[in-house]
């Protein structure tokens, strides 16, 4: 199976494609779409759409993970999340691959074993989990990884 994960955000959006074999995960391509911080919102999820539409168009995946929204105190920042999202989940159904979301404890659990992870704990098992040789950076890649760890631990159960 061919996970692509996303970690959405307006100004970094987190990509990482894993691919689960008989139980066994590996990294495929990984990265960060950036949109220009000086640029109008609509310029920018515009070019997030097309980096992410490109990035499913490219790995053909079998499925995309996201994260579901989780508001924080900052509001702004929470609806900047919110219009990437979206944009996400549009570039996935344009190009025809289901989406499956996951809620932050969730992908914790199914990447640590337990909910109370914190983020360098995540980090720690995205490596060990994904033989990588160091850390996924920035964070983002390695939430973009965790989410697609989720969907394969879980095989699309529980979302």
């Amino acid at each position: 199976m061919r996970v692509a994960g996303i970690d959405p955000g307006l100004g970094t959006t987190g990509f990482a494609l894993v691919l689960s074999e008989g139980g066994r995960l590996s990294a495929g391509p990984a990265g960060v779409f950036r949109t220009p911080p000086g640029e109008e919102s609509g310029a920018r999820l515009l070019a997030l759409h097309r980096q992410v539409r490109g990035f499913l168009q490219e790995e053909r995946p079998d499925v995309m993970a996201v994260e579901e929204l989780f508001f924080n105190r900052n509001i702004t920042t929470g609806i900047q999340v919110a219009q990437a999202r979206g944009v996400c989940l549009l570039a996935a159904a344009e190009a025809g691959v289901p989406v499956a979301e996951y809620n932050p404890q969730h992908v914790k659990v199914a990447v640590t074993g337990t909910g109370a992870a914190d983020k360098h704990q995540v980090i720690y098992m995205v490596r060990g989990l994904l033989r990588l040789d160091r850390d996924p950076s920035p964070d983002d890649v390695a939430d973009a990884m965790a989410v697609a760890i989720c969907h394969a631990h879980t095989g699309g159960r529980g979302q």
